[in-house]
């Protein structure tokens, strides 16, 4: 059974959302990266990049397939998690904690409420 943090939002692309005060702080789902396997590469927005809820913002790279990050909302890149370069296994190890992608600055912070809550997510990759 899939690691689902309660206090997360989640996409319907199985990104999570978590805010930070004025921020939030996106990776991908425990779901997701044990559907992806041992991931080798991430490729992520450099800082400063503008984003717009569920456009691509990099891929992440497995020894199966490549697959797109998409925004769970829309606003500015303000951090990047540089570690992903050198150690992309941390998506898979550590997901929520150490695996962490990016953090936004949201042009809309109710953009959040859009997003999927643990029950749901949950619901909906049973379905799957």
């Amino acid at each position: 059974m899939s690691n689902i943090p309660k206090e997360l939002r989640y996409s319907k692309e199985h990104e999570w959302a978590k805010v930070e005060g004025d921020k939030v702080r996106v990776g991908i789902s425990d779901f997701a990266q044990s559907e992806l396997g041992d991931i080798v590469f991430v490729e992520l927005p450099e800082v400063g990049t503008e984003l717009t809820v569920n456009e691509s913002f990099g891929s992440v790279e497995s020894v199966k397939t490549v697959s797109e990050l998409y925004a769970p909302i829309s606003g500015k890149v303000v951090e990047v998690n540089s570690e992903l370069e050198d150690s992309p296994e941390l998506v898979n190890e550590s997901p929520y904690e150490k695996g962490w992608m990016i953090v936004i600055e949201p042009s809309d912070i109710s953009e959040v409420d859009n997003l999927l809550t643990a029950e749901q997510y949950e619901e909906m990759i049973k379905e799957d």
